[in-house]
């Protein structure tokens, strides 16, 4: 009888208990989408049937929430997000639903570079600044059933007077603006569907959970 109650102390299965048959290459660009035949074993111990899954691979990335402490304000990016334009096509958003976003500043982990590089590039392309102390928020899948990517998610200190212009690398198409927002009207933008990306609102929610720690530390 298998107990369901509790975590397990010692996961019970490991990537050793996964047996890829056979790896087939569907798209090659700037992401990568691949088709694995793989078998795994089941909670009764036993190896299941082949299955075949489609994985899109997109490496993984950083997200930053910079928040002055002062001001008690938050800096937030605005992007055109082609996934949210063609997610738009569902019936499940309002038809007056934007794929410009309101999201933290965000990057990619590029070859050589830790997740804490990545914050410090990140800020400057997209809000035009750099940061000071920074603090780890968690670390997550973000859809493991059909794709690689996780992301390392940050609270940042930061001085949001000096949050002007539009941002981005143009080489990348990239059309950023940055601005400031006080962090309860951010954190309620979430209860309006205004934020709606995965990545901001765990970090908001952490913040506003978790700001008289903060206040402290930077005080």
């Amino acid at each position: 009888m298998l107990a369901n109650k509790g975590f397990i102390k010692n996961p019970k299965y490991t990537k050793s208990d996964v047996k890829i048959r056979h790896k087939e290459s569907g798209y090659a660009g700037f992401f990568d989408l691949n088709a694995y035949t793989l078998r795994h074993r089941h909670f009764n111990g036993e190896w299941g049937n082949e299955i075949t899954r489609e994985v899109f691979e997109r490496g993984h990335a950083v997200g930053i929430l910079p928040y002055d402490h002062i001001r008690d304000e938050v800096v937030l990016i605005e992007q055109f997000r082609p996934g949210a334009f063609v997610a738009l096509k569902s019936p499940w958003f309002a038809d007056d639903a934007s794929p410009w976003l309101y999201e933290a500043v965000a990057g990619i982990i590029d070859p050589g570079e830790s997740p804490a590089d990545v914050a410090y590039r990140e800020t400057i392309e997209e809000a035009g600044t750099t940061l000071s102390d920074l603090i780890p928020v968690c670390h997550y899948l973000v859809s493991p059933g059909s794709g690689t990517e996780s992301v390392f998610v940050f609270v940042r200190c930061i001085d949001s007077t000096k949050i002007e212009d539009v941002h981005g690398v143009e080489t990348e198409g990239e059309d950023i603006r940055p601005f400031t927002v006080r962090l309860q009207e951010a954190y309620d933008a979430i209860a309006s569907d205004k934020i709606n990306n995965g990545m901001t609102i765990i970090a908001l929610q952490w913040l506003m959970l978790n700001k008289e720690q903060v206040l402290t530390k930077w005080s």
